[in-house]
């Protein structure tokens, strides 16, 4: 039987593969999955390298749109209702180079839980940022490499 883990992974790999190939080629794994927090583990590999061999930016936000969306979809899902889901601005800012395999860290579960709640109970559309943490815990710890606000837009979908 596979782990609830597993099965995440599974499905972002399934996702990734099939609606976002970027996301695919990307490589993300999940390390960590609760209804706080979400942790996303991408490796600085020859794909996701710049020439100055740290994480490209572009790979970054491939980090903090998985590791903010997963969460969110995943309590849409556990929810048993269609949510529409997507990201409608992003803020970013760029501490120190990733020089390692990069760790995406969003803790804002109970954000996100008040969200539905918001559009399941109002049918309306629901837009708040949602924060994610880039670190590279191999070479610093828990010191921020980035930090990203992604507006994070839910509505209901249907009845």
């Amino acid at each position: 039987m596979l782990s609830a883990l597993s099965k995440a992974n599974f499905y972002l790999n399934y996702f990734g593969f099939f609606k976002v190939p970027f996301i695919w080629l990307a490589r993300p794994k999940i390390l960590q999955l609760n209804s706080e927090r979400v942790e996303v583990k991408i490796p600085l590999k020859r794909r996701t390298k710049n020439h100055l061999n740290s994480m490209y930016f572009g790979v970054l936000a491939v980090g903090a749109d998985v590791a903010g969306g997963f969460m969110a979809m995943s309590k849409a899902q556990e929810s048993g209702r269609k949510v529409s889901l997507a990201f409608k601005a992003v803020e970013g800012q760029f501490l120190k180079r990733p020089e390692a395999d990069v760790h995406f860290v969003c803790e804002d579960g109970k954000l996100i839980d008040e969200m539905l709640a918001e559009t399941f109970q109002t049918g309306e559309r629901v837009n708040k940022a949602v924060k994610i943490t880039a670190i590279c815990p191999s070479l610093h710890g828990d010191e921020p490499m980035a930090e990203f606000y992604l507006t994070l837009s839910l509505k209901q979908m249907g009845g």
